[in-house]
């Protein structure tokens, strides 16, 4: 494997993994946030119907 050969393979291994990461970040906000917001509109829609009944 050439020199030149070698650093495009190493160029297309470390956009591989920079790929992989953001990814992965992209699913811990996911995984974390939309429960979260969920929860908030939730009680949010809770508050808002005791108000009215109350």
């Amino acid at each position: 494997m050439t020199r030149q050969e070698q650093t495009l393979a190493d160029d297309k291994m470390r956009a591989e993994i920079a790929k992989l990461l953001a990814e992965t970040r992209h699913i811990g906000v996911n995984t974390f946030l939309a429960p979260a917001l969920a929860a908030a509109a939730l009680m949010g829609a809770t508050a808002a119907i005791v108000k009215l009944i109350f």
